[in-house]
């Protein structure tokens, strides 16, 4: 019975441990419950540190604290907990927000944060956007997180649809942050997957923005036919 008992707290102990180093670099997981996603981040995320010494922590919440206002002072609240330099990655499925937290500060040269949650993808796409709201104040695009999170997704998807968005961005930042350092991630999602869907999209808004001009051209055409009558 003794042994038993030993047996049952070596195993509590065990999956206890075991939780505490998965839950290192995706800190906090209330959605996806996925291994091969937890161990994905893992990866990703063991390596940044022993090369950078940058933390960069990914928080998948159901929802935010009722007694949090916003994610920004969910995020203020939760890096009490570290003590080196940390980038928190975090996302709130009921909420429906997105958001990067840096500290210190400084940690913000090495990535750019409006980029990564830029709802636009490609700078076509944001010329065409421009263009159809006559407003070129604000071209920024290269969004790696919240145009996947747009997309719809049929039933039974749509937690694929929030692993791949937010691995994704969380890939997208670790690249910066070992670019800007110098170093190269082995476990790094790399370009050749986003220049392919660059490549598609391109072509995509291409044939739109031909057909505005089109548009466009026979609009003047008819416009002086009738004033030439």
């Amino acid at each position: 019975m003794k042994f038993l008992h030993r047996g049952l707290y070596a195993l509590i102990l065990s999956v206890l441990f075991a939780n505490t180093l998965s839950a290192e670099y995706l800190y906090k997981d209330e959605v996806i419950f996925n291994p091969k996603f937890n161990e994905s981040v893992e990866e990703l995320g063991a390596e940044l540190y022993q090369k950078t010494g940058i933390s960069l922590r990914l928080l998948m919440l159901k929802e935010l604290p009722h007694d949090k206002k916003n994610i920004v002072e969910y995020e203020k609240e939760v890096m009490k907990n570290f003590s080196t330099p940390t980038v928190l990655l975090t996302f709130s499925e009921m909420d429906s927000q997105v958001d990067i937290l840096a500290y210190p500060t400084s940690l913000y040269e090495y990535f750019d944060k409006r980029q990564v949650l830029s709802p636009i993808s490609s700078p076509v796409q944001a010329f065409v956007i421009a263009l159809l709201n006559f407003d070129f104040s604000d071209m920024s695009s290269g969004g790696t997180i919240l145009p996947l999170l747009a997309q719809k997704a049929k039933k039974g998807e749509v937690l694929g649809k929030y692993s791949g968005a937010m691995f994704n961005g969380y890939a997208d930042i670790a690249e910066q942050i070992a670019k800007s350092k110098g170093i190269e991630l082995e476990h790094a999602v790399g370009s050749a997957n986003q220049t392919s869907i660059l490549i598609v999209k391109t072509l995509f808004y291409g044939i739109i923005l031909i057909g505005i001009y089109m548009y466009i051209k026979r609009k003047l055409h008819l416009k002086r036919q009738a004033n030439n009558e």
